[in-house]
């Protein structure tokens, strides 16, 4: 029987999944990488085989939040103009790292984002709206730096990343979520392309996983705005937790 039989349709139905959870709030990846990893591929052309769904959820992820009236544009230019710098530097070291100690490194970035969303320190993080002084301004810049060179290296769980930095300018999370979305979408692009010039994509199980990925990043976005809970994360929770014992196990 041809993989692609069952392939498809399994990344289809895992991508819907991810991509849910990605505009929730993040870690979708969680979920997409290793099972490509498990599927047979390389880990750095899973690495960049996940970025094409990644890039096709937030185009539908950016429209929903547009048609809802949410779409605060320019603090996402903000925080996209350092992202997309530090994703090149993330996606380049990426692409050269070793095959096994990539896995590893996921496995427990996949464990500390589970020990991180269990703890929850985000809610410490929610007050009052504060205005763009200077000062904030360059800490923004700072920190989507750092969100760049990480979502560029591995992507998964960078959406937490994204809301603590924002949370603490007082956003709401509608809000959040959009500037997410934008952000992670241009800084896609760059490490998309870093991945594409060295090889480094599988385009026939990307697409699949960007069928399931846009789909649910519709659904995502309708959650977001209308309700804005994570219950499916705490759904798929131990799934994640075995994907990093077995990344770290072998």
């Amino acid at each position: 029987m041809d993989p692609l039989f069952w392939q498809v349709p399994l990344l289809v139905l895992v991508g819907l999944v991810a991509g849910i959870l990605n505009i929730l709030a993040g870690g979708g990846s969680l979920l997409t990488l290793p099972v490509l990893i498990f599927l047979g591929l390389p880990s750095a052309t899973a690495n960049g085989t996940n970025r094409i769904a990644i890039f096709c959820q937030n185009i539908f992820a950016i429209r929903g939040f547009r048609s809802r009236g949410v779409f605060p544009i320019r603090l996402a230019l903000l925080c996209t103009a350092p992202a997309l710098i530090g994703s090149y530097f993330g996606a380049s070291l990426a692409i050269n790292i070793d095959d096994e100690l990539f896995k590893r490194i996921l496995g427990l970035i996949m464990i500390g984002v589970m020990i991180f969303t269990a703890l929850d320190p985000v809610k410490k993080l929610q007050n009052a709206e504060k205005s763009l002084t200077l000062g904030r301004k360059l800490f923004l810049m700072t920190a989507f730096f750092g969100v760049g060179v990480y979502g560029g290296f591995v992507q998964a769980g960078v959406g937490f990343i994204v809301i603590a930095a924002l949370l603490l300018l007082g956003l709401d999370l509608v809000r959040i979520n959009a500037v997410k979305v934008i952000v992670i979408f241009a800084f896609t692009i760059v490490a998309l392309a870093v991945f594409i010039w060295h090889g480094q994509v599988d385009y026939g199980l990307g697409l699949a996983l960007a069928a399931g990925n846009s789909v649910g990043g519709v659904i995502g976005t309708r959650l977001a705005v209308n309700k804005g809970h994570d219950w499916l994360k705490k759904v798929v929770t131990a799934t994640v937790l075995v994907f990093a014992l077995k990344l770290l196990l072998g």
